[in-house]
């Protein structure tokens, strides 16, 4: 599929914008999927074009995380494993699968996020003591929300940050550097899928990748700068956009 070079450059400048939000709060297919189609792109290459493109955002974002001191590689080893091969299941088993009941659930539960992020009076940077432990549980939970992401994923980001911070203790900013490298790998156990089956617009793709790859790197340093008043808004407004989108729009 071609496209025409003025469009290539806009969705250039709607990667950028996606990648500094998703690096963030998370939600950027807000942007690049409407963009994508806007652009005359058919939905389902829209989506594995969105993969592709969100990846290289998502890389660029979990690495200045990393490189910032927010994450340990090690200490996500085992939940890197799980949440990739259970996105690999999760993009298999939709298409096997009616998933009608889930699109109704997902907007409840992201309003739910919403209203913890928005009313909890802990969300501070400070780490707290974990509910779980995390060398049992964080495997899972990046197992659950990676089938999760294969199978539909509006607000991946949400859940993991939402999990971080509730079940595991983390202060906001560390929550959102390790919800980006969990969502990286979830995103590419999802393109395991879309890439053999053909369903990438590799031109836009390229395009709108060269703006993630500056929009993650500055959403990870202003969210690094700002912390947790400025994601824990952000993820508020996400979830809830995410979550009225899902129920106008099912």
């Amino acid at each position: 599929m071609s496209l025409d070079p003025l469009v290539l450059v806009a969705l250039g400048f709607a990667g950028l914008l996606a990648g500094f939000v998703d690096a963030i709060a998370g939600g950027g297919g807000l942007i690049g999927v409407p963009a994508l189609l806007a652009a005359g792109v058919p939905p389902i290459l829209a989506l594995g074009t969105n993969k592709v493109q969100g990846v290289i955002g998502t890389s660029m974002a979990a690495f200045t995380y990393w490189r910032g001191g927010f994450v340990s590689i090690r200490a996500l080893s085992v939940a890197i494993v799980a949440t990739y091969v259970a996105a690999i299941l999760g993009a298999y088993v939709v298409k096997q699968i009616d998933v009608s009941v889930l699109k109704i659930a997902v907007p409840v539960a992201l309003a739910g996020v919403a209203l913890y992020f928005l009313f909890s009076p802990k969300l501070t940077d400070d780490d707290r003591q974990a509910r779980l432990e995390w060398t049992v549980f964080l495997p899972v939970m990046g197992a659950v929300i990676g089938f999760y992401d294969g199978l539909l994923g509006p607000g991946t980001g949400s859940f993991m940050t939402a999990g971080f911070v509730a079940l595991f203790g983390l202060g906001v900013t560390r929550a959102a550097g390790n919800t980006k490298i969990l969502n990286l790998m979830s995103n590419l156990g999802g393109l395991t899928m879309f890439i053999p089956s053909g369903d990438v617009v590799w031109p836009a793709a390229a395009a709108m990748a060269i703006g993630q790859i500056a929009g993650g790197y500055l959403g990870a340093r202003t969210g690094i700068r700002f912390g947790a008043r400025l994601i824990r808004p952000l993820v508020v407004i996400i979830s809830l956009v995410l979550a009225g989108r899902q129920l106008l729009f099912r």
